[in-house]
């Protein structure tokens, strides 16, 4: 069969014409297929390249223009885990109550840049298992670990939402008043979130107390602090809910979350000395000790115990440096920090990547310099004389009480070089301190 060369030539104009029209539609509508499986916004011009596209997984958005960019901001699945694995740091505080922990909380709550969020496992126990912190049921431990686990991920995904489930009484159009310790976190009690009428100038409230964010800003919106976390570069959540290091390395392990743990230690006689005087009605048989001289045949022991087993098999496995471990740990005494505010803020900034912004500086030289009335009259503040709050403890137990605790927790005591005594003169002997000057460097 011939072809004139006129047919030659119309057939290759056609086909000259199909394939531009498909490069058109293709440059003009790149996303069409991504929002046809719901993978991105289909409400609106777009305006990214097919080179931006083909280029997601392995860098982020960055030199793209700016509508690409805020179609990627609005794509979690694709955005929010390639800013994870190129930029974003997610931090985890592991704790136990009166270590420390709301103090350096405070530490990446200043950084304009971190997210933070103070407590927001205090639901799940809630919910779940409201009595779990004095429970050694392994069952019910592992219930409340497989719950926190999905909420942390959820959490550093920015997927709020997910704390819906258990907040109660449940939110009601994505808006809650009942978000524990809300605040605490300045993100939370500052624009957009913040509804409350602040001026041109202003993007935060001052504010004198917790409760104040809540009376002036109202409701919390879900969803509006969802869009505050994936405006933040990092993340930053504080817990005392999580018992041991291991119980987290799912979510070590994972590359895509970028998760590096402080674990924050102090000495377990310290712990104790302030929960006595924090949480009278839990701790009334140790203060009854402490004022009798007589231990009370029921007193609840495991109340340290628990404390000093957790510490030890947590510790025990950081300090081991295990492979999983590498570069996600660091180990940071209390006391140290309590003595050296500015040298260990600065280190722990350079074990996580993190530039150290003037607004935490200037926030540890405020809130370090204290007195030690206004630290006994606010049981939950961070502002007091950090240096003399470290070992306070040494007058607030009887040496029994002390005595009973070294030998319950003496192998933990060992292993961060907390001193034992052996006399009630020398524990109320402040000229010797009863930390060993230790190094605990980051696990690289």
């Amino acid at each position: 069969m011939q072809c004139s060369w006129k047919s030659m030539v119309l057939l290759a104009l056609a086909s000259i014409a199909i394939q531009y029209t498909a490069i058109r539609t293709f440059s003009a509508k790149p996303l069409s297929l991504l929002s046809s499986v719901g993978l991105a916004p289909t409400d609106g011009a777009v305006n990214c390249s097919l080179k931006d596209l083909t280029r997601l997984g392995r860098e982020t958005a960055e030199g793209t223009d700016r509508g690409c960019s805020e179609i990627l901001s609005h794509t979690p699945s694709l955005s929010l885990t390639s800013e994870n694995n190129s930029k974003r740091t997610h931090i985890l505080i592991l704790a136990t109550t009166r270590s420390g922990s709301s103090f350096v909380g405070q530490l990446f709550n200043q950084h304009p840049e971190v997210f933070y969020l103070f407590e927001p496992l205090y639901h799940v126990q809630l919910a779940l298992l409201p009595r779990l912190s004095q429970s050694r049921n392994l069952a019910e431990r592992r219930v409340m670990l497989g719950a926190a686990r999905d909420l942390l991920r959820s959490l550093y995904n920015c997927h709020l939402k997910s704390l819906e489930g258990y907040i109660r009484p449940r939110p009601a159009n994505h808006s809650t008043d009942k978000l524990f310790r809300r605040g605490a976190s300045q993100s939370l009690c500052t624009r957009p979130v913040c509804e409350a009428s602040l001026g041109p100038e202003e993007q935060s409230l001052v504010l004198t107390d917790e409760g104040e964010c809540v009376r002036k800003c109202g409701p919390l919106n879900v969803l509006l602090a969802a869009d505050a976390c994936r405006a933040k570069r990092h993340a930053a959540i504080k817990t005392v809910r999580i018992p041991q290091i291991s119980d987290l390395r799912a979510l070590i392990e994972d590359p895509k979350l970028n998760l590096k743990v402080v674990q924050l230690v102090r000495d377990p006689r310290g712990i104790l000395a302030s929960r006595i005087e924090t949480f009278r009605d839990t701790y009334r048989l140790w203060r009854l000790w402490r004022a009798t001289g007589r231990r009370p045949h029921n007193l609840n022991l495991g109340q340290i115990n628990t404390v000093c087993e957790d510490f030890l098999r947590s510790v025990s496995t950081g300090l081991s440096r295990p492979a999983w471990l590498r570069g996600r740990y660091m180990l940071l005494r209390y006391e140290d920090l309590a003595r050296f505010p500015l040298q260990k803020t600065r280190e722990l900034y350079s074990f996580l990547g993190l530039v150290l912004d003037h607004n935490v500086e200037d926030w540890i030289i405020n809130n370090t310099r204290g007195t030690s009335d206004l630290s006994s009259r606010q049981k939950f503040t961070t502002v007091r004389d950090s240096a003399a709050n470290a070992e306070n403890w040494r007058v607030k137990l009887s040496f029994d009480m002390v005595a009973y605790t070294q030998t319950a927790c003496q192998p933990l005591l060992n292993l961060l070089g907390y001193k034992t005594v052996f006399h009630p003169r020398e524990l109320r002997n402040f000229s010797h301190s009863l930390v060993e000057d230790r190094t605990f460097l980051p696990f690289f």
